[in-house]
């Protein structure tokens, strides 16, 4: 099963990147498979480590799916990386194998720590549609603006009856992202 996540990984001077993720969790394993043009890419064949973070604040996935924001973290336990403050659920990792053959990296990860901060919330209807919306949100280039905008309509519907104000917020920061993209070199 593939989990939505934010990954946070490092480049080889220690900044810090954070990236939505689907990956395959494991009893002691991860599986990552980034996108070669990806940061997360890059940092995890330079730096072979990295937090798996599991949230349900999804305003992080919207902000860190088309944007490179910085959250608030603190160092990781047990390797060179950095943990979110606000997530639910963690996991440090270090690559142990590597497949480059495909158009995505393939990275199975080791877990060498475990952590919880908070209880999970869950999710509603609200949370998945501004999760589909980010993920809709990446991919301009191929779908368009046009018809993200109109299924961004549905979504925001969704949002509007089920969501609080902090889904309504990353709605709203996914809309004027993708209504930005018209005006720019987003979709090129």
């Amino acid at each position: 099963m593939i989990t939505e996540t934010i990954v946070s990984t490092i480049n080889e001077k220690g900044e810090v990147n954070f990236a939505p993720m689907g990956v395959v969790i494991e009893a002691e394993r991860i599986l990552l498979r980034p996108y070669k043009e990806a940061t997360t890419y890059q940092n995890l064949l330079t730096t072979r480590q990295g937090v798996v973070h599991i949230t349900d604040n999804v305003l992080i996935f919207a902000e860190s799916a088309v944007s490179s924001p910085h959250f608030e973290s603190f160092p990781a336990e047990c390797i060179q990386g950095f943990v979110m403050k606000d997530t639910c659920y963690y996991y440090e990792f270090i690559v142990s194998e590597v497949d480059c053959s495909r158009e995505r990296g393939k990275f199975m990860a080791r877990i060498v720590k475990r952590g919880r901060l908070r209880d999970f919330i869950g999710f509603n209807r609200a949370k998945n549609a501004v999760i589909e919306a980010a993920i809709l949100a990446t991919r301009i280039k191929f779908i368009g603006v046009e018809k993200i905008l109109e299924k961004f309509e549905e979504y925001a519907i969704i949002v509007k009856k089920t969501g609080g104000a902090q889904e309504e917020q990353a709605m709203e920061y996914l809309i004027n992202y993708v209504k930005r993209a018209t005006d720019s070199d987003l979709t090129t």
